[in-house]
């Protein structure tokens, strides 16, 4: 397709080229940054960009001031944001109200379903798909709990005042990611963020990596809700009778979850630990699980031996299934007979661990600051996580108040990820969304949220998001969000740069990046602005050098 001038190709090959030499260094100005300069890039690291008038506004209060006021999101008002979110109601469902709402009705479709299927032989499979979906209403399917989670992370991140804290959601949901397609995670994955990573982000990382362990997203995402020890390392009576048939509940050992909470989620991959503590952790977390929900009449896990349940959908420690048997994690013993303590003391043990400091501390400033942080800063932030016993504010702090983080090195040295590419851009447009198309815009980029499938999480290095397919996508992203065509989402046109005179692209790539572009890409976007049919449409002029610019290797830097 070629219009106005130029192939769109050719536009999309040229960003590739710029992003790619963007990626292979930082901006190369070797001065120090003004205030201005630093507020910008504060809100390119600790927001999601700029809005129009932002960069003066935090330059006036001092950038200093700004981010102190950002390390404390409770103190920071934000009612339009949730009188926008008041909308979206499962957002402030219990665990229980979401199972009641979404997983019970499907339990009771599956059963009719199964009873129709005995009385009538026919159909297969896609029948039984069809007949499903008639039983499940569109308000009771499970897919309006992501729809609506992707929707509000959208519009907090577009829209929030609590910027550094929507970045550090963003950070915390990826360290700890949980595939919402995983099982239960359907219903489970709205309390995991709201109930369980949003409110211990500022806190102790004790704290939070202990929510995590009990969460029952984590739990389901990561198999130890299915983990039991051997029938003879049971408590008795249990230990005598055989283990359930896997119809019926777990039936062994499973060592998934104890291999991400050291590799990922603690000490990582050269944080010093085995094979056997991965096995021995493993054991000292068996018993923990989760309280099912089920359909009216159906036995509970494990026969008639199963403990009671509590809530569907919370926590439930298992006893019947933990390994009452000696274990030895980093060197540390547990046990005999030790419960649902000798988990909390060995997750304790990791959040304290100086291999788990250095690591947290590498990834925030990985995020924070540069793919390749530099060595001093992790060592002291290290010391600093451990010298306030995790503090996770104070960790934060001790990377963006640091000398490092404002050094001419890390300007504009990550590359965006789609979710912080898609919201800098409309934010720097002035927007506003309701996140419901944006949504699918990031997915399409190649970051559907909620929706990563390995524990890695989606990555925060630049290179992962560098390759033609997925930056062609984001130019034309930015074409029709300033042409007004993703639905939902609103571009304010006060804040678009007007395409008129030599010193058009200049002074919009002022205004929507923040600096000059290159003389390659002002030519190329020069030429695709120079077709007769702009003369006589400056609006359409307007929103083409707009998405232009939005969608150059310029922007995709932060």
């Amino acid at each position: 397709m070629q219009t106005m001038g130029m192939p769109r190709s050719a536009v999309a090959g040229l960003v590739v080229a710029g992003v790619l030499a963007a990626a292979a260094g930082a901006d190369d100005a070797p001065i120090r940054r003004n205030e201005r300069e630093r507020a910008r890039h504060a809100l390119n690291r600790l927001a999601f960009g700029p809005r129009p008038d932002d960069v003066e506004r935090v330059a006036a209060m001092g950038t200093a001031n700004w981010i102190e006021r950002q390390l404390h999101p409770n103190g920071i008002a934000d009612a339009a944001v949730d009188a926008q979110l008041s909308d979206l109601s499962t957002l402030r469902m219990s665990s229980a109200e979401l199972v009641a709402r979404f997983e019970t009705p499907i339990l009771q479709a599956r059963r009719q379903l199964r009873a129709e299927r005995t009385a009538d032989a026919g159909g297969g499979e896609t029948a039984d798909a069809e007949r499903l979906r008639d039983l499940l209403p569109p308000e009771n399917r499970p897919r309006r709990i992501l729809e609506e989670m992707t929707q509000a992370r959208l519009i907090r991140a577009v829209s929030s005042e609590r910027q550094l804290n929507e970045v550090m959601v963003d950070f915390w949901m990826n360290h700890f990611n949980v595939d919402a397609r995983k099982g239960l995670d359907r219903i489970f994955i709205a309390t995991f963020e709201r109930d369980t990573v949003r409110p211990r982000i500022w806190g102790r990382f004790e704290d939070l990596l202990l929510a995590t362990a009990k969460s029952p997203a984590m739990l389901v995402y990561l198999d130890n809700a299915r983990s039991a020890a051997d029938a003879e390392h049971r408590p008795p009576p249990f230990g005598r009778f055989r283990a359930a048939s896997p119809a019926k509940g777990p039936t062994g050992l499973n060592e998934n979850y104890a291999r991400e909470l050291l590799e990922l989620h603690t000490l990582g991959v050269d944080g010093g630990y085995t094979q056997q503590d991965v096995t021995e952790l493993a054991r000292v977390l068996t018993g923990w699980s989760i309280a099912l929900p089920r359909a009216a009449g159906r036995p509970g896990p494990g026969g008639r031996f199963a403990a009671p349940e509590a809530e569907p959908g919370s926590f439930l420690f298992r006893e019947r299934l933990h390994d009452v048997g000696t274990k030895t994690v980093l060197g540390h013993r547990f046990g005999p007979n030790g419960g649902m303590e000798e988990g909390e003391a060995a997750i304790r043990l990791l959040a304290r661990h100086p291999a788990t400091a250095r690591h947290l501390a590498d990834e925030l400033c990985r995020r924070l600051v540069a793919d390749e942080p530099p060595p001093a800063l992790v060592d002291r932030v290290a010391a600093r996580f451990l010298a306030t016993g995790g503090d996770l504010t104070e960790t934060v702090r001790a990377i963006v108040t640091s000398p490092e983080f404002f050094d001419p090195p890390s300007y504009r040295a990550k590359i965006k990820s789609p979710f912080e590419y898609a919201v800098s851009a409309v934010r720097a447009v002035g927007g506003s969304t309701d996140g419901r198309a944006l949504g699918r815009e990031v997915a399409e980029m190649g970051e559907p949220l909620y929706l990563c499938q390995p524990p890695t999480g989606y990555s925060d290095a630049s290179g992962a998001w560098i390759n033609s397919g997925a930056l062609v996508a984001r130019l034309n992203f930015a074409l029709a969000l300033t042409s007004g065509r993703i639905p939902g989402t609103v571009v304010d046109g006060r804040a678009l740069p007007l395409a008129r005179g030599a010193g058009s692209i200049e002074a919009g790539a002022v205004r929507l990046v923040g600096a000059s572009v290159s003389a390659e890409t002002a030519k190329t976007i020069a030429r695709r602005l120079d077709g007769p049919e702009n003369a006589s449409d400056v609006a359409a002029a307007t929103e083409l050098l707009a998405g232009l610019l939005l969608g150059s290797p310029d922007f995709q830097r932060r």
